[in-house]
């Protein structure tokens, strides 16, 4: 916190906004100002002259012309008004100096003034010192105090009196204190830290209550002014009784410094007084002196028995720095004489306040808002910015900053002034308005800081001219057209506000044919609407060329033009003219030579159209008379002779020629042609022959044209999509085919195979694998049809197992017969194979890669699984006569490498030398049968090791890409002990039972 009371009245300077006008934005240079010092004194009369700028700066010398001067608004621009013409300063309202500066020595109103020429202007700085005069008298806090004195106290005893107040300052405050002649007591006057001059009462001679027990005094306070001016108090003296000892201090003043931000009850002194009596005597209590102030009281608070002096309520450094008063101690005796200890508090300044900003804009039409002409000029005064802190020293020293747009900055005027600037030209187009932010910021520790947000808006200027949509507007208009017909409408923007941007269109002045364009077209001025204002003619008049101005409304104007090229368009509104032959009422008469040739010339038509284009396109046609004696060129309207003259001479033969042109609709003419016949040949110089391709030509339909090009590529495309379905089709009908033909060859090879060399692939019978036809209907009724079948029954009559054989002739039938069927793949045709699957032969589809024989995990392993648990013991006892069996081998088992996940018994054969390998299961599928593993040995096992010659066996299968392979195992040592039960799917042919079958 800073300043001091003489300088209360800087700390309400405010920042203010200035803003210019057009003329003002315009001055190409700022000087800056200098500081005009006026006197005034308090209760002038309003009116009264203080000073006159013009005069004292000389302004009009130094500018050589007319001077104006504003002053920037501000909260006692009332006291203080100013004339615009010479800058004359007078009093606006009667100032009293006591309410606008108290106490302070020095009392200043302040304020700016700009001055503005042409040629320049100038920020002055004004300050008016209003001087006190005496208008005020000293008053007393009371107009009458009693005082107590015991009769013991020492000569020279001080007793402090009621301090007199006056308001005014300077000679005019108090200057003297008086008190009344007697005969014991005088006064002494004192100043206090803060100026105040107070009077303390001095006992001269010692008291005796026997002989006089009071005095009766008048104490007079007197000022320094002319006439001087004066207050007085009465104060009553009682002496008392004798009271031997008084309470003693420890020192007879204390000074005390106390940081103005100390909380409430922060303890200042702890006073002690002590009394050497004893009892009541020499207890010692503790109070304010009688002349304390309420203001003291309400701000310290004495502890009436400890002493103790602490703080009651927040202090403030800013409304004062110093406090002075009494503090007493007395005991509890009779007549007690009080021991008086001065106090002296000095209240220490700390950042407790933040630096001030005020704004109040010269020109404001909404508050907080300041304008700007869009044209003010680089380095222009915008706004003048000033700051305050109540604080003192560095913690009163603020440092101003402007953020929001770097087309303004600061510039420091003088002190804790700043100007706003502008940086660059504005444009208010571009930005219309900035929102700036002021930051002021003391050097405390901590700092304080104040934001402040304002906003300039900048105001319009005419510096934009309309401007057209489109520099030339291309228009067409019918011929024909009724008057007042609407044409079109032209569009000008200017981007100005209000009336600079008010836009007004008219019609350059020019003439058409002669005559004004004003009687052609009209303009509306409000809304550039275009109209005719007569029905134009194409044939007279193909083109307008017109100007169009538009302009703002500021002032001056700004004008732009644009260009109207309104073309007629023409009808087809005349019709053919026949000009030769000349007709009189409709018709000519033409003679024609009796012996003139065939295709003989006779003559031309000849016709005009006034329209033009395909509206004077004309075509020629004989409509009636000797059609087929006649005949003409419908593009050049010549007549020919179609054939030699049988008629007389004389005669007369009459044709009727319509000519018509190519508007829509189409205009034409008719003339009737006479031809009269005379004798004799033509002349030479007629004598002209109608030549091939004289004919009338053919003319081609753009959209038949359009419809044939679209209907042949129709036709193209639809084409190539057959013609593709039908590729595609037979290209799958023959990749059908060639896999049959792969899957018989495979087959055949296999069956014919016998002499293969590989001990590991042997090759087998015709007969090996029998393919059996399905039959619509299910077999499980028992009806067996032709073909053969075996059937074999156990020892104990309980399992039984069938083999169904077909006829040798199904080897030649058809694919369709040999394959099923199977659910989940519609129709198409799939090759079945069977397997091992737990304890019987499944028949599973070839072409599900899905479908393994590898162990599900619910026991029901082959005996050549990895997992199975005897399947190392067929391998043990019959290792030396291990042979090969037969596997399937899957495609998935292609990719995976040979493992127990792809290998399965698919077929068995009894006996490697068997012809037929009658013991082979055909394409069934087989009931399952109960698991039991106590008869597993029974069952028919593939002794082949897996861990021999795998390898080699998938590498053959592997190059030669078979989807299975046949390997033939012995006959096990228990084969007859075989018992399988087996449903057929397929229509058996015949059954038989050989006797060598168990």
């Amino acid at each position: 916190m800073g300043g001091t009371q003489n300088s209360v009245f800087s700390w309400h300077r405010r920042m203010f906004f200035f803003t210019f006008t057009c003329a003002l934005a315009s001055l190409p240079a700022f000087t800056n100002g200098r500081t005009m010092k006026y006197q005034t004194f308090e209760e002038d009369a309003p009116g009264t002259v203080i000073g006159n700028l013009a005069k004292d700066m000389s302004v009009s010398l130094a500018l050589g012309g007319k001077a104006n001067f504003r002053m920037m608004k501000q909260f006692n621009s009332s006291f203080i008004r100013l004339r615009e013409y010479d800058g004359q300063l007078t009093i606006g309202e009667r100032i009293d100096r006591e309410k606008i500066c108290k106490h302070s020595l020095q009392c200043l109103i302040a304020f700016d003034v700009v001055s503005f020429s042409k040629e320049q202007f100038k920020l002055i700085h004004v300050e008016v010192e209003v001087k006190d005069i005496n208008d005020n008298s000293p008053e007393f806090s009371r107009r009458e105090s009693t005082l107590e004195i015991s009769e013991n106290t020492a000569v020279g005893t001080r007793i402090p009196l009621d301090v007199a107040v006056d308001e005014d300052v300077g000679t005019n405050y108090i200057q003297n204190y008086q008190i009344s002649v007697n005969s014991h007591f005088t006064i002494d006057v004192l100043s206090r830290a803060d100026g105040v001059k107070y009077a303390e009462l001095v006992l001269m001679k010692e008291l005796d209550r026997e002989t006089q027990a009071s005095y009766a005094l008048e104490l007079t306070a007197a000022d320094g002014g002319n006439p001087s001016r004066s207050g007085t108090t009465r104060i009553n003296v009682k002496v008392k009784d004798y009271n031997d000892n008084s309470p003693v201090f420890d020192r007879n003043n204390f000074s005390v410094d106390l940081p103005e931000d100390s909380p409430v009850g922060t303890l200042l002194l702890d006073l002690n007084a002590v009394d050497p009596d004893e009892g009541l005597n020499g207890e010692v209590v503790y109070g304010f002196g009688n002349q304390v102030a309420s203001e003291i009281r309400q701000l310290f608070k004495v502890d009436r028995k400890s002493g103790r002096l602490t703080l009651e309520s927040p202090i403030d450094y800013e409304s004062k720095k110093t406090y002075e008063f009494d503090v007493q101690a007395s005991d509890l005796g009779p007549n007690p004489s009080p021991t008086i200890c001065k106090i002296i508090i000095q209240v220490q300044d700390v950042n407790d306040n933040a630096p001030e900003i005020s704004i109040t804009p010269m020109t404001s039409i909404t508050a907080g808002i300041a304008y700007i002409t869009e044209a003010a000029a680089k380095d222009s005064f915008v706004a003048l910015i000033s700051t305050a802190d109540r604080d003192s020293g560095v913690n009163g020293q603020v440092h101003c900053t402007l953020y929001g747009h770097d087309h303004f900055k600061l510039q420091q005027a003088y002190e804790d002034s700043y100007m706003i600037v502008t940086t660059s030209p504005l444009d208010r187009e571009k930005i219309p308005e900035y929102n700036l932010t002021v930051v002021a910021e003391d050097l405390g520790s901590p700092p304080f800081r104040t934001i402040t947000q304002y906003t300039i808006r900048l105001s319009d200027e005419n510096d934009n001219a309309p401007i057209f949509s489109k520099p030339v507007y291309e228009v067409a208009v019918v011929e024909n057209n009724a008057p007042g017909a609407y044409i079109t409408t032209v569009v000008a923007r200017d981007l100005d506000l209000a009336h600079n941007g008010k836009v007004t269109y008219k019609l350059a002045d020019s003439y058409i044919m002669g005559s004004p364009v004003s009687t052609f077209v009209s303009l509306d001025p409000a809304t550039g609407s275009l109209y005719a204002l007569r029905s134009f003619n194409y044939e007279v008049i193909k083109q307008l060329d017109l100007r169009v101005q538009a302009s703002d409304g500021g002032s001056p104007q700004l004008h732009s033009t644009a260009t109207i090229n309104l073309k007629i368009v023409d009808q087809n509104d005349n019709p053919p003219s026949i000009t030769q032959p000349v007709l009189n009422n409709g018709s000519a008469e033409v003679l024609l030579p009796k012996d003139a040739p065939s295709g003989y010339v006779i003559t031309q038509i000849s016709a005009r159209d006034a329209d033009e284009g395909a509206n004077s396109e004309l075509s020629y046609k004989i409509t009636s008379g000797e059609v087929s004696l006649f005949s003409i060129n419908k593009a050049s309207g010549e007549i020919y002779l179609n054939r030699e003259l049988n008629y007389d001479v004389d005669e007369s033969l009459r044709v009727t020629v319509t000519v018509s042109d190519n508007g829509r609709p189409a205009l034409t003419s008719t003339a009737t042609i006479h031809f009269t016949i005379i004798a004799g040949a033509p002349p030479s110089d007629r004598t002209i022959f109608r030549h091939s391709g004289d004919g009338e030509s053919t003319e081609w339909d753009l959209s038949i044209v359009i419809i044939v090009v679209l209907a042949g590529s129709c036709t193209l495309l639809l084409l190539a999509i057959i013609l593709i379905a039908t590729t595609c089709n037979k290209r799958k009908t023959v990749k059908r085919g060639h896999d049959f033909d792969l899957d018989k060859d495979g087959m055949t090879t296999l069956e014919g195979g016998k002499n293969n060399s590989d001990q590991l692939i042997p090759i087998h019978s015709d007969n090996v694998f029998d393919v059996h036809p399905y039959s619509n209907k299910p077999s499980f009724a028992g009806s067996l049809q032709a073909g053969s079948d075996t059937c074999s029954n156990s020892e104990d009559g309980t399992e039984t197992t069938c083999t169904y054989e077909p006829d040798n002739k199904s080897h030649s039938g058809k694919l369709e017969q040999g394959y099923s069927t199977l659910p989940g793949y519609g129709k198409e045709t799939l090759r079945p194979i069977t397997i091992w699957k737990g304890n019987s032969f499944t028949t599973i589809s070839a072409r599900d890669p899905q479908f393994s024989g590898k162990d599900s995990g619910k026991g029901d392993s082959d005996f050549n699984d990895s997992d199975s648990d005897i399947s190392g013991d067929g391998l043990k006892k019959d290792q030396g006569n291990a042979q090969n069996g037969l596997w399937a081998c899957t495609s998935e088992c292609k990719i995976l490498g040979h493992s127990d996940r792809c290998w399965s018994p698919s077929a068995t054969r009894a006996n490697s030398n068997s012809a037929h390998g009658q013991h082979l299961s055909s394409f069934a599928k087989t009931a399952s049968l109960p698991r039991d593993t106590m008869r597993r040995d029974n069952y028919y096992q593939a002794q082949i090791p897996k861990t021999t010659g795998l390898q080699s066996v998938y590498e053959k299968v592997l190059h030669r890409e078979y989807d299975y392979m046949l390997v033939t195992p012995p006959r096990p040592a228990r084969a007859q002990e075989i018992n399988d039960i087996t449903i057929p799917v397929y229509a058996p042919t015949t059954t038989r039972c050989p006797t060598n079958e168990v």
